[in-house]
C-alpha cells in the first residue's frame, strides 16, 4: 500500500476529539500527523524516521501557512479514542500509523526495519479514523 491521499478541505474532527490552539514550526496542511518539538515547542510533521519526530501529538485539522502561524490540532482525550475524518479513503479495520514520509499517514503494513512505531487510530469505516494516538517508541526490527 502507500501513503493515504488526503483532501485537505475534507479533514473533520468528530465525537470525543480535544482540540487545542497550537504554533507551527512549518507549513502543516490539514490531516497531517505532528509532533512537538522540545527545542522550541513548536509543531511539525511528525515522521517515523526518529524517535522525536515520531512521537505523534495528534493531527492537524486547519492548515498553518509557515512557521510561526497558528493552527488547530485534534488529539483523543485520555483513555478515550476521538472519530476523526482524515479526507481520505481508509480501509475499514485497517491500523494506520505515522509515514516515513513527514506529514503522512501509511497503513501500518507499510512500515519496515528502522521505522519507529506510532499509532495514530483504527479506520471504524472508509471515511473515519478512531484515533488514539500511541508513540511507543519502539523500532521495527
Amino acid at each position: 500500500m502507500a501513503d493515504l491521499t488526503q483532501t485537505p478541505a475534507n479533514v473533520a474532527v468528530g465525537s470525543n476529539a480535544s482540540v487545542t490552539l497550537v504554533i507551527a514550526g512549518e507549513a502543516i496542511s490539514q490531516g497531517e500527523p505532528v509532533y512537538r518539538s522540545a527545542l522550541d515547542s513548536y509543531y511539525y510533521k511528525a515522521d517515523a524516521d526518529a524517535e522525536a519526530s515520531a512521537d505523534v501529538k495528534g493531527i492537524a485539522v486547519t492548515p498553518a501557512g509557515s512557521s510561526g502561524d497558528r493552527f488547530v490540532l485534534a488529539a483523543n482525550k485520555s483513555g478515550s479514542t476521538a472519530d476523526i475524518n482524515l479526507g481520505a479513503t481508509l480501509t475499514q479495520g485497517e491500523t494506520y500509523v505515522v509515514s516515513t514520509n513527514a506529514g503522512k499517514i501509511a497503513p501500518i503494513t507499510d512500515l519496515t526495519t528502522g521505522d519507529y512505531v506510532s499509532y495514530l487510530g483504527v479506520a471504524s469505516s472508509a471515511t473515519i479514523l478512531k484515533m488514539k494516538t500511541n508513540s511507543t517508541g519502539v523500532v521495527k526490527p
